[in-house]
């Protein structure tokens, strides 16, 4: 780094401060690996860059480094909002910092599009972020990519083929609307306090067009049901549903003896416009 900024290490020596687990946080302090993350999100200049959960600021001073034209960041931990302010000023202010829930915010009044969002997400929301990202009653959504890290069990859901182990509710969320690929693996070792799984980057595409059309509501609650009891036919994991499922399946051109695994995305978009 070039920026004038201290070593992450000695920022947080400095601040004494620790991750917290209640916030899901895991602190990556090599600058070097942070880079190539900030690089695997492409071409930032032209962006503007939303970060949820900055903590101390690596991925920040990445993404900076790399020329993002400016980076909105959302923090809840009052701790990390000192380093992060004197990462704005050493960065001429290219940084805003919200602070807040990310749940709570809606970040659109602090981006201009086109936007990307790089995250090291917490992992306790993780998951419902990337889903709220994914399912907006509007197509394109505000975002042109999302680069984001997971543990890599989730990352490997996100990006799975139908009739695999891995397939389910996130893949179809995924893939339906968005290219997915994992960039990257990241072994435990690099975070401070290391977690106990590796965890994986993703970086997703938006489609400027869903690949078959369906109702975000519908397809969240179908997938839902379906993978909530996976190991059961789809007559019984789709009951709750609507009574006649066997009908409706068999109008889908789908058997009611098969598992959720089993189904394509394009089918799971059918079935979800078929039940009404």
């Amino acid at each position: 780094m070039t920026d004038g900024l201290p070593p992450l290490r000695e920022v947080i020596a400095k601040q004494g401060l620790s991750a917290r687990k209640s916030l899901g946080q895991n602190f990556i302090l090599d600058l070097n690996l942070t880079r190539r993350i900030a690089r695997s999100a492409g071409s930032l200049s032209d962006h503007d860059v939303l970060e949820i959960g900055p903590g101390p600021g690596g991925l920040t001073r990445a993404l900076l480094a790399e020329g993002a034209r400016h980076v909105v960041a959302i923090e809840r931990d009052q701790r990390c909002l000192p380093i992060l302010a004197s990462v704005s000023e050493a960065y001429g202010n290219r940084l805003s910092v919200v602070e807040g829930d990310a749940k709570a915010i809606d970040p659109l009044q602090y981006l201009n599009a086109p936007v990307r969002v790089v995250a090291n997400l917490p992992y306790n929301i993780g998951t419902e972020l990337l889903i709220d990202w994914l399912t907006p009653a509007l197509w394109p959504p505000f975002w042109s990519s999302l680069t984001l890290m997971f543990q890599k069990e989730v990352a490997e859901r996100i990006v799975a083929e139908p009739g695999s182990k891995s397939y389910g509710r996130l893949s179809v969320l995924a893939q339906w609307r968005a290219a997915a690929h994992i960039a990257m693996t990241i072994p435990a070792a690099a975070f401070t306090p290391p977690p106990k799984v590796t965890s994986a980057v993703v970086h997703l595409d938006a489609l400027a067009h869903p690949r078959f059309p369906a109702d975000p509501e519908k397809l969240q609650k179908l997938t839902a049901a379906a993978f909530g009891q996976r190991r059961k036919m789809l007559r019984s994991s789709l009951k709750a549903l609507a009574p006649d499922i066997t009908e409706i399946l068999e109008k889908s051109d789908i058997d009611p003896t098969r598992r959720a695994e089993t189904l394509s995305i394009e089918e799971f978009c059918h079935l979800s416009r078929n039940l009404g």
